[in-house]
């Protein structure tokens, strides 16, 4: 793996980013808009138990499309470090380590949910891990693009101020619906347009790390 990554240039690296960024964007749209249109929303650990097992057939298509989804941010974090190295090779690292982490935390969560070796709410605090490791990524990749030259400083701020938002998921502020609207698509948003710069911008990356 380590060969692997190594023999990858910066602008692979960065299409690999945009393009899976992207795709993990219509999964999660697909399983929540139609998958799971019917489910409680996520904070009714009850209720989303309760439909759980009234829908087990869907829930299992959803976990699948999950499943995807954290496959592709797993690798998200290893073009990530590709695409940053050459700014900063430790603070590359730590950020692929972080979203390496939230996503084998929701998985391992996600399996042992459907094993039933935990229930939702077992599933619900292992999630939060999961938030915080990823909260902790955004911070880290926003503070690595705003240091990288070859990358606008805007798309750094606009990230670390996206990782402020995620405390939404660890304090109940109980907030208007369209101030939580704002604050989910300030979160979408930053990664979005990194994702979309990248594209664009991949074959102006630096090729060599210092």
């Amino acid at each position: 793996m380590k060969n692997f990554i190594s023999n990858v240039s910066t602008s692979k690296a960065a299409m690999v980013v945009g393009v899976a960024f992207i795709t993990s964007v219509l999964i999660v749209t697909l399983v929540d808009d139609f998958l799971l249109a019917n489910f409680v929303v996520p904070g009714d650990t009850e209720a989303l138990e309760r439909d759980i097992r009234a829908n087990s057939g869907l829930f299992g298509y959803a976990v699948v499309g999950y499943l995807l989804v954290l496959a592709l941010d797993a690798i998200i974090g290893l073009a990530l470090y590709v695409v940053l190295k050459p700014a900063d090779k430790k603070l590359a690292s730590l950020a692929a380590v972080l979203r390496v982490l939230y996503a084998f935390t929701l998985i391992i969560a996600l399996v042992a949910l459907v094993l039933k070796i935990i229930d939702v709410y077992g599933y619900a605090s292992i999630k939060l891990v999961g938030y915080l490791f990823f909260a902790l990524h955004i911070f880290v990749l926003g503070y690595s693009v705003f240091k990288a030259a070859y990358i606008p400083k805007s798309l750094g701020i606009l990230l670390v101020i996206a990782s402020f938002t995620y405390i939404v998921f660890f304090v109940d502020f109980h907030l208007p619906e369209i101030l939580g609207a704002i604050i989910m698509s300030t979160m979408a948003v930053a990664e979005l347009s990194l994702s979309i710069w990248l594209i664009v911008k991949r074959n102006r990356l630096p090729v060599e790390s210092r």
